[in-house]
């Protein structure tokens, strides 16, 4: 039996998150249904190790708004928000992480704004409970820095809890880079864009999948997709080497003449073939993070693979990702 199209889209991806799951869909029920329209809540399975797979079937079970896309293995988290919003069928989409550092009851807010004629409203954090001072000095360095060097101007201190119009998630369904940025990605796309204030909570249970590894790994991709300074770098550095090397010329030339005395040494000439070769290498691994993006792209691999999928019928198990549909009324 088809269900009724929902005017809401929940896309929350998972990954190791057994313990918070029955809290997040009790909150976001109480929420939605508050509301009084229909929803749909999309869980993403991002190749899980632990019993969450098994959770997400027993909500389903007992609810059938919600509804479940179980990745073949780890894919990582913006692909796992990628594929939410392929299958995603509801007039606004809001995107928010299942560990309940983005609290649901913001959603109402974020649909106010939506209601006013926003096409994209997203949540911007004032203050950030329960993390540690590098991790919350480190993201605000990260946002600061890629608002100074990126081609859009993506809002400070933003994650990817966000609503967006039916047409903004159709248009970004029609981008299919690999290494994606979707906050940035979702400002890229341009339309009508606001914020709404909130407090980020600390993890209601478990721990974080944002290790700084993957912290770095995420900067990396968030500055090569949208920025070509890293690049342009090089040619700033080897215009101010050379004429630093043009001036020094002209001193040896001068001490040679004046002084009959020329520089000498061996500690000199090595600490700077080092620092040539050093400035040399790092440039050399900014154009390899580059070349490798290139790289998957021309392979051209499905972004994620979906091992099962629940809750769908049969016209939404074929999602679209290259059309984009008129804009629908709210």
């Amino acid at each position: 039996m088809t269900q009724e199209r929902p005017r809401f889209s929940i896309v929350a991806p998972a990954y190791n998150e057994e313990e918070v799951l029955p809290e997040f869909y009790r909150r976001v029920r109480d929420v939605m249904d508050a509301l009084g329209e229909p929803w749909e809540l999309i869980l993403i399975n991002d190749g899980s190790r632990d019993n969450t797979l098994a959770v997400m079937r027993e909500l389903h079970e007992k609810d059938p708004r919600v509804k479940i896309i179980s990745f073949s293995r780890n894919f990582g988290h913006q692909l796992a928000i990628t594929a939410g919003l392929d299958y995603a069928q509801g007039n606004a989409v809001v995107i928010i992480d299942a560990d309940l550092q983005d609290p649901p009851e913001v959603i109402p807010e974020l649909i106010e704004k939506w209601r006013e004629g926003y096409d994209v409203v997203y949540a911007v954090r004032k203050e950030r409970r329960g993390e540690s001072w590098f991790k919350e000095w480190t993201a605000k360095l990260f946002y600061r820095l890629i608002y100074r060097i990126t081609d859009v101007d993506i809002p400070k201190d933003t994650g990817d809890f966000r609503l967006m119009d039916r047409k903004v998630v159709e248009t970004l369904r029609t981008l299919r880079e690999r290494n994606r940025f979707m906050r940035g990605l979702s400002v890229w796309v341009g339309f009508k864009q606001t914020g709404v204030y909130y407090v980020r909570e600390p993890r209601f249970a478990g721990e974080t999948k944002y290790p700084f590894r993957k912290m770095l790994k995420f900067a990396l991709d968030a500055i090569t997709s949208f920025s070509y300074v890293p690049l342009q770098l090089a040619t700033y550095f080897g215009f101010a080497i050379a004429g630093v090397s043009m001036v020094g010329m002209v001193v040896v030339v001068i001490l040679r003449l004046t002084t009959g005395r020329a520089l000498l040494g061996q500690a000199t000439t090595l600490v700077a073939v080092l620092f040539l070769g050093g400035i040399q290498l790092i440039f050399l691994g900014i154009i390899g993070e580059y070349l490798g993006r290139i790289y998957d792209e021309v392979k051209a691999r499905p972004l994620y693979i979906v091992a099962e999928t629940l809750g769908f019928d049969e016209e939404e198990q074929k999602p679209r990702v290259r059309t984009v549909e008129p804009v629908q009324e709210r």
